[in-house]
């Protein structure tokens, strides 16, 4: 059934959040073995799955949570302050979880998510860009492809990919168990490293059309107000709310250096500049915060109207997840300028530097994305609309 009425405000938000709270010493303690893994051990991801945090995403109607959309930006601040991989990696499989839920068919939902209080149902990871081929055959595609960035992999069950369909040219986004696709293992990177981002491909894989859907839907099968905003919105969520929970998390980190150091000989943290620079990054932390809060209360108002957001509201989702990306991005600057050895040794810092260095050269947050919002405000297309992180 398509999703109409007001937005579901979830009260399961706070047991949530108490929940990741309760884990994030053991998380944080963990992350540097994480890191040498190169995915989050596997006690510990389940351990972060039993909190709800994925089950945030997948609709009412399936025995999801089903929360707002700046509930959901705090589930992700909340866990990366604590670990930024471990909060990229929950903020993605919750984000593709919830939407294939939302989107495919109703039995293919059944099948996927069975019986959700109980933990049993699919976790889905993949990418959406850099579309494969899908040839239409009866009840169903062929589908073949090479796809990366696949965060969360290790923990999935199944895959959600992009298709380009035949002739037509008409994207979709498919649903299927990872046994039919071959990891490529090659996430060998300097920051983001226990995400287990990997690549993978298939060849000539047959997926019934009911485990499928238009990329570009905002009409959800199952589930509420939420998923009105479609594929491309939903994914700003998770971005944002890493962001500044990164952000908030090197600032903190910071604070606790110059406690440290204050009073010591020659003392960088003792002089006037380093209070300035401080008080000029948590201002510019808090006042994105501020922002990110304005641009998705009202959107949520629109959502909660039966509508979905205009075209301004879109523009002003993907520009403020580049700002407060950008300003995560300034914070990250001035920690490592001040925190001294601390920021080139092992540890938390040097550690959420690099995660925060490898999250910002996210597609979303990228440039040309930049240049497209400035193209709509700016009045220089007022009839154009976005397609994905496009304006046509």
């Amino acid at each position: 059934m398509e999703g109409k009425g007001r937005l579901h405000v979830s009260a399961e938000l706070a047991g949530v959040l108490e929940r990741i709270d309760a884990l994030g010493g053991l998380i944080d303690e963990r992350a540097d073995a994480a890191d040498e893994l190169g995915r989050l051990p596997e006690d510990s991801a389940w351990a972060l799955l039993d909190t709800g945090i994925v089950r945030a995403g997948i609709p009412l109607g399936l025995g999801g949570y089903e929360c707002a959309p700046r509930q959901l930006i705090e589930t992700a601040v909340r866990l990366s302050y604590h670990d930024a991989a471990a909060g990229w990696t929950m903020f993605a499989l919750q984000m593709v979880t919830g939407t294939t839920a939302a989107y495919v068919a109703e039995d293919a939902a059944a099948a996927l998510f069975p019986d959700v209080p109980n933990g049993e149902y699919a976790l889905l990871a993949g990418h959406g860009t850099r579309p494969g081929r899908a040839v239409p055959v009866a009840g169903g595609y062929r589908v073949s492809g090479q796809w990366q960035f696949a965060s969360g992999m290790a923990h999935a069950t199944h895959i959600h990919s992009a298709v380009q369909v035949g002739d037509t040219g008409e994207l979709r986004v498919l649903a299927m168990p990872k046994s039919q696709v071959t990891l490529d293992g090659n996430w060998e990177v300097l920051g983001l490293r226990a995400t287990h981002s990997i690549d993978y491909h298939c060849t000539d894989v047959y997926v019934p059309h009911e485990y499928t859907y238009v990329a570009t839907t905002n009409a959800p099968v199952n589930g509420g107000a939420v998923y009105r905003l479609g594929l491309v919105n939903m994914s700003a969520i998770g971005h944002t709310g890493w962001a500044l929970g990164v952000g908030r998390r090197l600032l903190d980190e910071l604070k606790r250096v110059a406690a440290a150091r204050t009073g010591s000989r020659g003392a960088a943290v003792d002089t006037s500049q380093f209070h300035a620079e401080y008080a000029t990054a948590e201002a510019r932390l808090r006042a994105a915060r501020a922002w990110v809060n304005e641009v998705w209360r009202d959107v949520e108002q629109t959502l909660d109207q039966g509508e979905v957001p205009s075209t301004e509201q879109d523009t002003l989702i993907r520009l403020v997840l580049n700002h407060v990306t950008s300003t995560a991005y300034e914070v990250g600057r001035t920690v490592h300028r001040w925190a001294g050895s601390a920021a080139i040794r092992r540890g938390p810092i040097d550690r959420f530097l690099r995660d925060l260095g490898t999250g910002t050269q996210h597609i979303t947050s990228g440039p040309v994305v930049l240049q497209n919002c400035g193209r709509w405000l700016s009045g220089a297309e007022p009839d154009a609309r976005w397609s994905f992180l496009d304006l046509a």
